[in-house]
């Protein structure tokens, strides 16, 4: 049988109070938040309640920030700069960035499975840990925290960004095409960091194939490809 060693866990959940920039009053809470189902299943509902709020309040506070940092702007325009900021890759760059997967509770296998890198979990542990400084410290807190390290990402979008899938569904609207329909062709890896290959089809079009670590991944780089070959072909 394998004991853990719960002072480093206590070590750990005190770095990361020094790294969001804030103390728990109640230390538990930052702790289920961390805590995989790997590790202690028991705690699972609770991280996933805390996911739930992390992403509601993460919603909150960029909705509210774009509001007024683009007070002259649409609102389709603030919605894709919205969907650009709180999507999966984006919570990944913050916590791969912060090196927010070493702070992570997972069991040994989980581990050696890659579990600390994958997409999926560091994405949704970040927002479990913002969901518990909203629960824990209050609204200000939990703002703090997320205008600190979503403020690069913010910075970048100069223009309102236009993902492939809209573009092209844009591109079809125009041209009185049906919408573009996209299909799971495979799925392969483990659960907690799988990969996705999507076709994506449209008229007449030949149909093209993306490939990535969500369907959300596959599906962009589908229509990438497949815009890519329409803009070509209206060019000759």
């Amino acid at each position: 049988m394998c004991i853990r060693d719960r002072s480093n866990d206590i070590f750990k959940l005190k770095e990361l109070e020094k790294l969001v920039g804030h103390r728990f009053n109640d230390p538990n809470v930052l702790r289920q938040a961390l805590t995989h189902a790997s590790l202690e299943r028991s705690s699972w509902n609770v991280y996933e309640r805390l996911e739930f709020l992390g992403d509601r309040v993460l919603g909150l506070v960029v909705s509210e920030t774009l509001l007024k940092r683009f007070p002259n702007e649409r609102e389709g325009q603030i919605s894709r700069r919205y969907a650009n900021l709180v999507k999966r890759d984006s919570l990944a760059v913050v916590a791969r960035k912060i090196k927010f997967g070493d702070y992570l509770l997972i069991s040994a296998g989980e581990e050696a499975a890659g579990a600390r890198e994958s997409l999926t979990i560091l994405s949704d542990a970040l927002e479990a840990v913002i969901g518990a400084l909203y629960w824990d410290g209050g609204l200000e807190i939990a703002r703090q925290f997320i205008l600190e390290h979503w403020e690069p990402l913010l910075a970048l979008d100069e223009e309102p960004p236009v993902d492939s899938k809209t573009a092209l569904q844009e591109w079809a609207q125009r041209r009185q095409y049906a919408l573009p329909e996209y299909k799971v062709v495979s799925q392969e890896g483990p659960a907690h960091s799988p990969k996705f290959l999507i076709e994506v089809c449209l008229g007449k079009f030949e149909p093209k194939k993306g490939y990535g670590t969500s369907k959300r991944q596959a599906e962009q780089m589908a229509a990438k490809s497949l815009l890519a070959e329409v803009l070509k072909g209206q060019e000759c």
